[in-house]
């Protein structure tokens, strides 16, 4: 059986000898012997350690989670549930980080116009990306309540035009015309538009904002604030209590 010096396991763990000192002391990696001079003595069962310990670390588990872990009768068993936990928070922070990311982004590309970029313009940005997946879920909950009205609307046509039954048709109109009316009040009590010549963020009415001009991302409007009128960017406004 090998032994090692603490600068030698040290070394072979890709570590410092502070750090081995460290574990020492923390009382994770005792030496299982030592010289007659007093200096720390290491064997193989100890270098397999101290390679679980590195693992474990750069995981970044804390030293007392390691320690718990090696005093434990079954550490395989504490080992997968803690290995699940981090996995947990490490995906958290991933996506927190993306989501920093992309602002950074939104922001780097704001900033190359720069005559037209000011604070007023970060302040849009921040708004637009703060709803950005509340309102992905909202066009999300539109596609999917449409789908069976589409269905409905196909049925009823093939019907009419084979069997000549258009009764089907007429029921699809009425209940596409009440979905239609309740799904744009919805949406609209849901979104929020920007101003880009003041940068005030508002509601418009259902009318104006149901008729207006309109892309994927704005909608023409007229400002209630300054009176602009112009394809306003939409963002996540929440929900009308009024």
């Amino acid at each position: 059986m090998s032994t090692y010096t603490t600068g030698e396991l040290a070394k072979l763990c890709g570590v410092t000898v502070r750090t081995v000192q460290y574990y020492d002391k923390r009382g994770i990696l005792t030496p299982s012997e030592r010289s007659e001079g007093g200096r720390r003595l290491y064997k193989d069962e100890d270098l397999k350690r101290l390679k679980v310990i590195c693992f474990l670390r750069d995981l970044d588990f804390s030293i007392d989670a390691i320690l718990g872990i090696l005093k434990d009768e079954h550490p395989e068993h504490v080992i997968s549930m803690l290995v699940e936990q981090q996995e947990k928070i490490l995906t958290e922070e991933i996506t927190i980080k993306k989501e920093k990311l992309e602002k950074l982004q939104k922001l780097k590309s704001g900033m190359k116009n720069e005559d037209q970029f000011s604070l007023e313009s970060i302040t849009d940005i921040a708004m637009l990306m703060e709803g950005k997946k509340k309102l992905k879920n909202l066009h999300r909950f539109m596609l999917l309540t449409g789908i069976p009205i589409t269905i409905l609307q196909w049925t009823s046509i093939i019907l009419g035009i084979i069997k000549g039954l258009w009764w089907p048709f007429i029921i699809w109109a009425l209940v596409a015309i009440i979905w239609g009316s309740w799904l744009s009040r919805y949406y609209f009590k849901h979104v929020n538009y920007i101003c880009p010549q003041c940068h005030q963020a508002f509601r418009p009415t259902l009318k104006e904002a149901f008729f207006a001009r309109h892309s994927p991302k704005a909608r023409k409007l007229t400002c209630p604030a300054c009176h602009h009128k112009g394809f306003c960017l939409e963002i996540w406004g929440g929900e009308d209590h009024e």
